[in-house]
């Protein structure tokens, strides 16, 4: 039972920190693409220039709950003419991929936050369980089991008492 209440309430902090977590990165992701309003007239002319070549995502264990953790991610850079081009655009693709990176980590947070908050909930039913449940009906048993044994050996002390009234008399008597 102190196991499943450590792992509760290690599930619940994790919970309060994934959310708060997930909040600052939306707001940040929300920031980088307000600074990036007046730019966008520029990026329709490269819709090509930057793609995910792939996530890196390494599993984490925390309190027992297997989560997904972002490691990398990898972009694919398409092929431009760096004198022919505006100057602005290595400068746009770092800010590009920095705002990429930030959704994919929203995304990943975001299922961190379900699994955690779907495990911590389960964790709580079972701690209810046991407490509301299945500790008090051991109690119930067991204060049954030790009220049959006390009236089981009350009736074999007083079977042992009229025999020995018995033997007694039969003694007096002989």
């Amino acid at each position: 039972m102190p196991t499943l209440k450590s792992k509760e309430t290690a599930l619940r902090m994790e919970v309060k920190h994934t959310g708060q977590a997930l909040e600052k990165k939306k707001q940040q992701l929300e920031d980088e693409i307000k600074k990036l309003e007046m730019m966008e007239k520029f990026w329709v002319e490269f819709p090509e220039l930057l793609h995910i070549k792939n996530a890196e995502v390494k599993i984490r264990n925390i309190a027992g709950v297997k989560i997904p953790m972002l490691a990398d991610v990898n972009y694919q850079v398409a092929d431009y003419a760096l004198f022919s081009q505006p100057g602005w655009i290595p400068g746009g693709v770092d800010i590009l991929k920095k705002i990429i990176k930030l959704r994919v980590e929203i995304k990943i947070t975001e299922q961190q936050f379900r699994i955690l908050n779907l495990a911590r909930k389960k964790t709580t039913q079972k701690v209810n369980l046991y407490e509301k449940v299945q500790i008090p009906q051991y109690q119930n048993a067991m204060r049954m089991v030790k009220r049959f044994l006390e009236d089981k050996e009350n009736l074999s002390k007083a079977a042992q008492k009229m025999v020995k009234k018995r033997h007694d008399a039969k003694e007096v008597a002989a």
